[in-house]
């Protein structure tokens, strides 16, 4: 039946051309159609035949005055086609082939004179290769025949796919030699994937057969090929309309030979008694036998036999049903031969000074091919034929789509067309008509949505992955994103991680709640601290003051008023200044604070230790010896300071790692050696001021300060090695809200217990702060040490009844 449809085809292009008073208008076309099958000799010998004009082949011998063969239209098969195209190649004759559709046959360097009307498998594969690209499938199986066309179209397709990045889950080669056990094999491994989408390279009889042994297994799925879904073989297959709805196919566009259905309808045996191939459709079509020997209708003598239906001749095709589905091969072979008979026109017409003429009854077939490459023009029915630099017609594809009508009939519907020639990158241009087209999916795994990353799947291929979450400070726009982008400096990653949102300024401002409260609290200290001084200086005269050094009193109170004031240099935002000005700043009056404290400390234990007017140590204490222990204390800082500040000074330094949606403006406090010497300096001061002031808690209480300095310098030791503690847990401005609040506790605790137990005496106890209660106390103390002197040089066990004179 195709083959009677193809010569058909070829027949009436050939008539058209012949009654056409443009086109070729004082010649007349002749032709011979021959039958090789599937075997390579037979092949071989028909063409030979064909090229030498005889039924036995001379090679390079044309036989007699016939008239000049002008070009072979050959249905050629994978496996004759290359030999018949080397072979035509050698003697340059042109060949048009209707379905050869091998990528190989477009190398001009091996096939010179091989042009064809079907597009190869190396576009047709590109052009699946976009289908599936277009629908976004990323995990899609291939079914090929294990023959030429097979392996060389499912490994195009492969490449191709596989440049895209969309993943093969199978490849599946199906003999091509029918073996059941062999195809049921391949049908029982596909039913253990899950690709959705196979492209399918098969012939029609082995498709169907696999939709057959599938049966169920085929529900889901979206077969996609090449001008195989609209086969009548694949379409009559049990439950191929279930099967192959949905499915979508690629055909090459083309559109019915005008008149070609009418022409289908006229042809008899009695016209043409010559034509073997018409006297066989009779038979099939009628399924009726013709007499043996007869050249047309029955009745000339023959005997009917038993169980036999001869053929009459009055059957008529009129209203007969064929399965036309296969129509592009018609208009293969009408465009065939329509580019013979232009390129002969452009031969014999000369219009071009470069181009070669001949006569139409004496040319050379090599000389038919340079026309025959240019040929460009439209068939009667519109369709434009041109061919490319390989001898390949190019040409649009159609894409239809398998559809049940509301009848319950399965149809082929035309969704859109494909335009190689038209292309947007790396990708061609795909024309739907129906822009809402629901498709299934076939991916591995599910597509990740923005915010979130693609991690693979260890063992499996690239296509098969989890999603992961972009981590903070990265984002991922749009779906399916390989790796997550960082956001850039000035911006951090939204909650969703989908995209990036500008950064905020952050440091503790003077006007913010806390930045207000740590000013205020600063400043109340200050004040406060600035109060006690004036205290002291109203009561500078009276015995407690005087009693315990007032000018090193005077020099920790003011410290500790500047302690309290440099919390301000930390708050605002960070400038160079300021970043500098904060190290120099806390350092030195903390020192001074300390050296003053461990010389008050020194003085009260040294004056203990006299015992005897003109003892050296009275040397120690002296006015000027208390001043100039902190004075030589606090050079030493000044000192470590300057080396610090002129080696690795502090400035100001945006931090983005702190806080993800915040810029936090810092001083940068460098790590260098003199800034760790000045930090240990002062630690090293504070704890031997601690333990000179702890190991003379105990002496007598009279002029005794050792107690308070022992809780003051605990509490200043405890809230800076709780500071330490936390430092490095905290960001942002916490950290520097931290600091504040230790230099503040830290002030607050000097001075609350060096100064208010004194300011309780001199305000609210002012009887205490009178010579006749110092004189009381001090008499009582030399009592006391009396009685201590006394008691150690008694024997043990024994006690002194008289009392010392």
């Amino acid at each position: 039946m195709w083959g009677f449809q193809v010569a058909q085809g070829f027949a009436l292009a050939v008539e058209e051309i012949n009654r056409d008073s443009h086109l070729l208008p004082n010649l007349t076309l002749g032709f011979s159609i021959q039958n090789s099958g599937d075997s390579v000799h037979e092949a071989l010998h028909k063409t030979m035949g064909f090229l030498s004009g005889c039924e036995e082949p001379i090679p390079n011998y044309t036989w007699g005055p016939n008239p000049p063969r002008a070009a072979l239209v050959g249905d050629m098969r994978s496996m004759v086609s290359i030999p018949i195209a080397r072979l035509l190649g050698l003697y340059k004759f042109p060949q048009v082939s209707h379905s050869s559709t091998l990528a190989s046959l477009s190398d001009k360097t091996q096939f010179p004179s091989f042009l064809r009307t079907p597009a190869s498998d190396l576009m047709s594969s590109r052009t699946l290769a976009q289908l599936v690209l277009h629908f976004r499938w990323s995990w899609v199986g291939v079914l090929a025949q294990d023959d030429d066309f097979g392996q060389q179209s499912s490994s195009l397709v492969t490449r191709e796919l596989g440049q895209a990045g969309v993943c093969i889950e199978f490849r599946l080669h199906v003999p091509s030699l029918q073996s059941l056990e062999k195809i049921s094999a391949v049908a029982h491994r596909m039913e253990t994937c899950t690709a959705t989408v196979v492209l399918v390279f098969l012939s029609n009889w082995n498709f169907r057969l696999i939709l057959q042994l599938l049966g169920r297994g085929t529900a889901g799925r979206v077969w996609v090929s090449r001008e195989t879904l609209h086969r009548a073989s694949v379409l009559t297959a049990p439950g191929a309309p279930h099967a192959l709805q949905g499915s979508f196919s690629l055909r090459q566009h083309a559109s019915l030979a005008p008149g070609l259905p009418e022409f289908l309808s006229h042809p008899h045996p009695t016209r043409t008694p010559e034509d073997m191939i018409l006297r066989r459709f009779w038979e099939v079509t009628f399924r009726c036998t013709w007499p043996r020997g007869s050249q047309g209708p029955a009745g000339n003598g023959s005997v009917p036999v038993a169980g036999v239906r001869f053929c009459s001749g009055n059957e008529s095709l009129l209203g007969q049903q064929h399965p036309f589905q296969e129509v592009a091969e018609f208009d293969t072979t009408y465009s065939a031969v329509y580019s013979i008979a232009h390129a002969l026109q452009g031969l014999v017409a000369c219009e071009s000074e470069d181009e070669v003429c001949a006569d139409a009854w004496h040319f050379q077939p090599w000389q038919l091919l340079p026309p025959l490459r240019k040929v460009h023009f439209k068939t009667p029915d519109g369709t434009e034929i041109v061919f490319d630099a390989n001898g390949d017609l190019v040409t649009e594809f159609d894409i239809l789509r398998g559809q049940k009508t509301a009848e319950g009939a399965f149809h082929l519907v035309h969704i859109g067309t494909i335009n190689p020639r038209t292309s947007l990158g790396d990708r061609m241009t795909i024309h739907l008509t129906k822009e809402e087209l629901q498709v299934p999916s076939s991916v591995c795994s599910r597509s990740c949505a923005p915010g979130f990353s693609q991690i693979p799947r260890p063992g499996f291929p690239h296509c098969c992955f989890e999603c992961s979450r972009c981590p903070e400070g990265q984002f991922a726009d749009h779906i399916d994103t390989k790796q997550c982008l960082l956001c850039p400096e000035e911006q951090y990653s939204s909650h969703t991680r989908d995209r990036c949102l500008p950064r905020t300024e952050s440091f503790l401002a003077f006007d913010e709640p806390l930045g207000l409260t740590l000013a205020l609290a600063a400043l109340t200290l200050a004040g406060l601290v600035l109060l006690v001084l004036g205290v002291f200086l109203k009561h500078r005269d009276t015995p407690v003051i005087r009693a315990n050094n007032r000018a090193l009193s005077y020099m920790l109170l003011t410290s500790l008023a500047l302690c309290a004031l440099s919390a301000l240099l930390y708050l605002g935002r960070p400038t160079a200044a300021t970043c500098l000005l904060r190290r120099i700043t806390f350092a030195i009056v903390f020192t001074v604070a300390v050296s003053c404290i461990l010389a008050k400390t020194l003085t009260v234990v040294l004056a203990f230790r006299v015992t005897r007017p003109g003892d050296r140590i009275q040397v120690c204490l002296r006015p000027g010896a208390s001043t100039s222990v902190v004075f030589v204390a606090s050079l030493v800082q000044v000192v470590l300071c300057g080396v610090s500040l002129g080696t690795s000074p502090s400035f100001p330094e945006r931090d983005t790692a702190s806080e993800p949606s915040h810029i936090v403006i810092q001083c940068q406090e460098s790590s260098g050696v003199a800034f760790y010497f000045v930090l240990g300096y002062l630690s090293l001061l504070a704890a031997v001021t601690f333990s000179v002031a702890f190991l003379a808690r105990g002496l007598p209480d009279a002029f005794n300060e050792t107690k308070y300095f022992t809780f003051s310098m605990l509490f200043f030791c405890s809230v800076w090695t709780t500071f330490l503690c936390l430092y490095y847990s905290v960001r942002g401005k916490t950290t520097v809200a931290l600091e504040i609040f230790s230099i503040l506790a830290s002030t607050a605790g000097l001075l609350g217990g060096i100064f208010m137990p004194k300011c309780y005496i001199i305000l609210l106890k002012p009887e205490r702060n009178a010579p006749d209660w110092l004189r009381r106390g001090r008499w009582a103390q030399r009592e006391g040490q009396s009685k201590e002197l006394q008691s150690r040089r008694l024997p043990q066990g024994l006690s002194a009844r008289a009392s010392p004179r």
